[in-house]
């Protein structure tokens, strides 16, 4: 349609947010369906978040609030950043938004060009390549296989860096793969970025408190403080604190960065919900024993979804460091004929045809720019999970090669 603007020729619909949709549509039909496609803990917001929530309203806290959010929470993060990732931000050096989409958003909107080069790991979040096309910048995509177990090789790095790379796009624990960087994967990576200063690096660190086993998480500021000036750190409350739906994300980097997040804030949204920013400031600075048991209960469950999976015929699903993401390949699936007939000729058939056959919805590896694989969420019950990876068994032992 010619009256949409020409971004629509590069830009695609959110592919989780897809299945997610075609899920309820199914529930709400009577389908016996169950939904591993979304990236959402099922444990619900801590009692003490939803009080100071309640006592913000009750105290009238809610007026129009600044556009890099309220002082009590930028405060906060500066105390977050400083507990668990030893870096000194000051509170001007923080911002606060409507989750951390919008964070990513408005810092690609605040620094890209045409013609400006982001590069982003593969598999990825399906929004990355997205923003940074709806905000004139290209996306240099670079492939992360399950030979490396999905995590970007210095070398693989350096031979993407050109001239145009304004940003080193990184993300660990990863979404959609689960893949989390050691502190050495991630000073090799830090140590080809110090050579090429014009090279920015943002860091989406949402799942940094999902890493299981031993694994201690770290992120690129911290390993290397001299990328400090030029390191835009993302985070949020959405899924150590059970917080999805209440939309604060936020992030802490150069002055002069943060003023021009501000300044497209401000004439976009303005600043974020005041009473979630009250519940998020209890968040950061209120009790956290909670995050241990439930990143336990995780670990719980990518060990059942994992062995699981390995038990079905002709996956292989390596076991993921952090978030709540199994990434599983069908690589030997394909050219097979599902129950319905059809042969399975990509991720995307393989997914369509398991909801179908068995009513278990899941995400395909090419929406995350790596295939064939399928991304399964295992945020939901025990009990959930072990009847959908059984499903998925009984599903691939139906498949006729």
């Amino acid at each position: 349609m010619a009256f949409l603007a020409d971004v629509f020729d590069r830009v695609k619909p959110s592919a989780t947010m897809a299945v997610a949709q075609k899920t309820r549509e199914l529930k709400a039909k009577g389908r016996d369906v169950i939904g591993l496609g979304a990236g959402e803990p099922d444990f619900d917001t801590p009692d003490n978040i939803k009080r100071a929530a309640v006592d913000s309203i009750n105290r009238g806290e809610t007026k129009y609030p600044p556009v890099s959010g309220i002082p009590q929470l930028r405060q906060a993060i500066t105390l977050k950043f400083k507990r668990e990732n030893n870096l000194d931000y000051k509170p001007e050096q923080t911002i606060v938004g409507t989750g951390g989409k919008q964070i990513l958003f408005n810092a690609f909107m605040a620094t890209l060009n045409p013609g400006d080069e982001v590069i982003i790991t593969a598999p990825y979040w399906v929004s990355y390549p997205e923003m940074v096309a709806i905000c004139g910048g290209t996306p240099v995509v670079v492939e992360a296989g399950i030979e490396t177990k999905f995590k970007l090789t210095p070398e693989a790095l350096e031979k993407a860096i050109t001239p145009k790379t304004k940003w080193f796009l990184f993300n660990s624990p990863s979404n959609p793969s689960g893949a989390a960087y050691t502190h050495a994967e991630i000073k090799a990576l830090t140590d080809v970025l110090m050579r090429y200063p014009h090279v920015w690096v943002m860091t989406d660190d949402i799942y940094e408190h999902l890493v299981y086993g031993d694994f201690t998480f770290a992120t690129p500021a911290e390993v290397e403080p001299g990328l400090f000036d030029r390191t835009l750190t993302i985070n949020g409350v959405s899924k150590a604190y059970a917080m999805t739906g209440w939309r604060i994300g936020y992030a802490g980097g150069p002055v002069q960065l943060i003023k021009a997040m501000d300044t497209i804030q401000g004439q976009q949204t303005s600043g974020a919900c005041t009473i979630a920013q009250w519940a998020s400031v209890e968040a950061l600075t209120g009790p956290q024993d909670f995050i241990e048991e439930r990143r336990l209960a995780f670990q719980k469950r990518r060990d059942l979804v994992v062995s699981m999976l390995n038990q079905a015929r002709g996956i292989e699903c390596p076991s993921p460091e952090g978030a709540f993401y199994v990434y599983p390949s069908c690589r030997e699936l394909i050219g097979a004929k599902a129950p319905s007939g059809k042969v399975i000729e990509t991720d995307e058939d393989f997914v369509t045809e398991l909801l179908e056959a068995e009513g278990v919805a899941v995400v395909h590896g090419s929406a995350f720019g790596l295939g064939p694989n399928f991304r399964i969420s295992y945020a939901t019950s025990d009990d959930l999970l072990e009847q959908a990876c059984g499903r998925i068994q009984r599903f691939c032992n139906s498949l006729d090669k």
